[in-house]
């Protein structure tokens, strides 16, 4: 994947990122998941995400498996 300068951050993004609004409601837990771990894989390290989507379950969702897949971009 091709990254590119967040301004002048010095942070280098992937030009597609990964909303997560649908996380835990209506997709389930082990679906999303699933998605994260591929959009991982396929090199986006920019992850949309609030604490007002599913009542803050979309974060929790992300960090766990961050966590677990001891992944940190």
């Amino acid at each position: 994947m091709n990254y590119r300068n967040l301004g002048r951050t010095g942070v280098k993004v992937a030009p597609l990122a990964l909303g997560t609004d649908n996380f835990a409601n209506p997709t389930s837990e082990e679906e999303s998941t699933r998605i994260l771990l591929r959009a991982l894989d396929a090199g986006i390290n920019l992850i949309d995400t609030s604490n007002s989507y599913a009542q803050g379950e979309s974060e929790r969702i992300i960090g766990h498996v961050l966590a677990q897949s001891g992944r940190r971009h």
